[in-house]
């Protein structure tokens, strides 16, 4: 019994502290996405309030999930800011240059899960040991060894996006349809999980096809993940899949892996399709999807100007992958019965 009840408690601490970072992520980057295109348009005349949607939003994801988490594990206020501020420190997010402060990148998501880990089982640990002196020494304790133990092993969590690079990259010297298909599916298992599509192709360089194949099965994922989930999630929550990004169904993909088949497989048709279309991307593209229309502006500037190409990128961009995910909600869902639509209820 005792066995089991703590099992329970470490799949739920679990459970919360990845939903607390798919909440982070909402909260942070879906935003920026949806108002990405606008807020670059207003560079020339509120040059400050643009940067601050666009940039430093999404610098401020970690202490919105370690925020999040700990909101989940019901701590109080206290509790919640230590834990944040030690995600943060312990993200990435923050680093020293020349002398200055530099805010940029979301930081490795990983090391943030680790961090935020941490930070929680401190202040578990410390519990009501410091009475009187809690508002004082707390955030102080967790700051400085939760956040500094995430900082001491940030490089080496890095090493894991470095491996997964280097994996990529072998995937890019094949044959340009197989390319296409496991480079889609990469990306597409990538934005699901604690790893940065984003930083990955940015770190790799990935560009042409390949970047083109990684954004569109990342959009496919993103089509199917809405469109299986509609009915429980509500039209908003829908679209924030691929108007913002399909990694707010993380924590639901890592404790149902079941649902990585409908996903890889809707990902390795699009990266195909990427493929046989020639369609292009940048390294800056390749890991955002259809997020704030990033990813068919890129292949759109690499194609030839006209009605041809938008109507071409509609069709890869919207028509094919919501006919995609309506089919894999079919055969999945109602013909199959592989996966239930509740499994990809978001509490928002």
């Amino acid at each position: 019994m005792t066995e089991s009840k703590e099992t329970n408690g470490l799949k739920q601490g679990t459970l919360n502290i990845l939903n607390g970072i798919g909440l982070g992520v909402i909260a942070a980057l879906v935003p920026a996405a949806i108002l990405g295109q606008l807020m670059k348009a207003l560079l020339g005349v509120a040059p400050a309030f643009a940067q601050t949607v666009i940039n430093i939003t999404q610098s401020l994801l970690a202490a919105m999930a370690g925020f999040c988490a700990a909101y989940l594990f019901q701590m109080n206020m206290i509790q919640m800011c230590s834990v944040a501020a030690a995600a943060m420190i312990g993200s990435g997010a923050v680093t020293f240059k020349n002398g200055l402060i530099m805010v940029a990148g979301t930081g490795d998501v990983i090391n943030i899960g680790l961090t935020i880990t941490l930070a929680i089982l401190l202040i578990k640990l410390i519990g009501n040991k410091l009475g009187s002196y809690t508002t004082i020494l707390l955030p102080i304790i967790v700051l400085v060894v939760g956040g500094g133990i995430g900082l001491l092993v940030l490089p080496y969590v890095k090493t894991v996006t470095t491996f997964i690079g280097m994996i990529v990259m072998a995937f890019t010297k094949l044959q340009p349809l197989l390319m296409g298909v496991l480079i889609g599916m990469s990306f597409a298992a990538m934005i699901v999980s604690p790893i940065s599509s984003v930083g990955i192709a940015v770190a790799i360089g990935l560009t042409g096809v390949a970047s083109g194949a990684a954004n569109l099965g990342i959009t496919g994922a993103a089509y199917t993940l809405g469109i299986m989930s509609y009915s429980v999630n509500g039209m908003g929550t829908t679209l924030a899949h691929f108007i913002g990004t399909p990694k707010i169904q993380m924590a639901n993909m890592l404790e149902k892996p079941k649902l990585f088949v409908p996903v890889l497989l809707s990902s390795a048709l699009s990266g195909l399709l990427a493929a046989i279309f020639n369609l292009q991307g940048t390294p800056n593209s390749a890991g955002f999807g259809f997020s704030g229309l990033i990813g068919p502006l890129a292949a759109y500037a690499k194609m030839t100007p006209g009605w041809g190409s938008i109507i071409l990128l509609t069709v890869l961009y919207v028509v094919y992958p919501v006919a995609l995910g309506f089919f894999m909600r079919w055969l999945f869902i109602d013909r199959l019965s592989f996966a239930q639509a509740e499994d990809l209820r978001l509490e928002v």
